[in-house]
């Protein structure tokens, strides 16, 4: 599977992971690596959208620059 682990590797690794952290701590540890994932997207997201506002505006006037052209 993953890395040349099996099933059995990876459900003792699981089990170990579950005894050191506990359940309650797995769940915020999960929750806030969603968070960060969601911000992370968002941030991305707001950086891009200018960018692809500006490449759209750009062919908008090349059109325009073609129209008067003909």
């Amino acid at each position: 599977m993953i890395g040349g682990l099996g099933v059995g590797e990876l459900s003792i690794i699981l089990c170990i992971i579950v005894v050191l952290f506990g359940a309650g701590r797995l769940a915020g540890i999960g929750s806030g690596l969603g968070k960060g994932i969601k911000n992370f997207k968002k941030e991305v997201d707001t950086v891009k959208k200018p960018e692809i506002e500006k490449k759209e505006g750009e062919e908008v006037v090349e059109e325009k620059e073609k129209v008067k052209e003909k």
